[in-house]
């Protein structure tokens, strides 16, 4: 283990006067502690960070169907076992026909959005031409891969419509990307991945899509603890994006499970059995 040497420094006393001489021997000392002493520092860096880094959780969705894309997310914000939001806006607006979720940190996620929103404006402006999904969202591989092994953490979906038609792709903090027609990224979304591939077909109307959309994040958050809030609905289709419903999942849980009345008869007749 190796020390610091601070015995060059200039001694605290001269700067003490009419200070308890102990109190001013204490502050002057060097101090004690030891500095690591490691032969693999990339590793135990890694250790480090996994060591402090906070538990995150969220649900997040998207698919493609023949009306354009359906993207819907939860708005609870959480380090580890405390809830510190419920309110966050986790669907950001990259142009008006393109969409990018969050999942992961929330920093990471909304910076990075914004800058991209920023070069797919400034890409807009030098080719008179609105810049394609594919483009898009290579474009935040490129950025995040180089930026890869530096901590930070971001699974994102980047949904919108273009010359093409509608497009999502799923891209990730170490520069992953994947193409496909309906992803679901948190740590709710083995629950909603259940209701998505139980109820997804092509040829669904926007009320079909909007609905299973929405039914799949509340399921998602009704088991994933560090999911819920309100279960937010967009959907992008050839006109853009637009808002369609922001439901508490509270509510939702009383659509889903709807309470039936009985008779008060019943309940006596219930009551009195031994």
């Amino acid at each position: 283990m190796m020390k610091l040497d601070f015995s060059g420094l200039e001694s605290a006393s001269s700067h003490f006067h009419g200070v308890d001489s102990e109190l001013v021997e204490g502050l002057s000392s060097a101090p004690s502690f030891e500095i690591p002493n490691t032969t693999n520092f990339d590793g135990f860096q890694k250790e480090a960070i996994q060591m402090v880094k906070p538990a995150k959780g969220t649900t997040t969705l998207a698919f493609i169907f023949k009306e354009g894309v359906m993207v819907a997310a939860d708005s609870r914000a959480s380090m580890g076992g405390y809830i510190s939001s419920q309110s966050v806006k986790k669907i950001i607006e990259i142009n008006p026909y393109m969409l990018g979720t969050m999942a992961g940190g929330a920093a990471d996620c909304q910076f990075w959005h914004r800058n991209l929103g920023i070069k797919c404006r400034l890409h807009e402006l030098a080719n008179r031409r609105r810049i394609s999904v594919t483009g898009a969202s290579k474009l935040l591989a490129n950025i995040l891969y180089s930026y890869r092994g530096m901590g930070l953490s971001v699974g994102t979906m980047i949904a919108g419509w273009d010359e093409t038609g509608p497009g999502l792709y799923y891209v990730d903090s170490e520069g992953g990307r994947l193409k496909g027609n309906r992803f679901s990224v948190g740590s709710g979304s083995p629950y909603a991945y259940g209701v998505l591939d139980s109820g997804y077909h092509y040829d669904m109307s926007v009320e079909e899509a909007a609905e299973l959309a929405r039914r799949a994040i509340y399921h998602a958050t009704f088991r994933d603890g560090a999911s819920g809030g309100v279960a937010s609905v967009y959907h992008v289709g050839p006109n853009g994006w637009k808002k369609l419903s922001g439901d508490d999942v509270g509510e939702l849980y009383y659509k889903y499970n709807p309470i039936t009345p009985r008779m008060v008869e019943q309940e006596m007749a219930e009551a009195a059995e031994p």
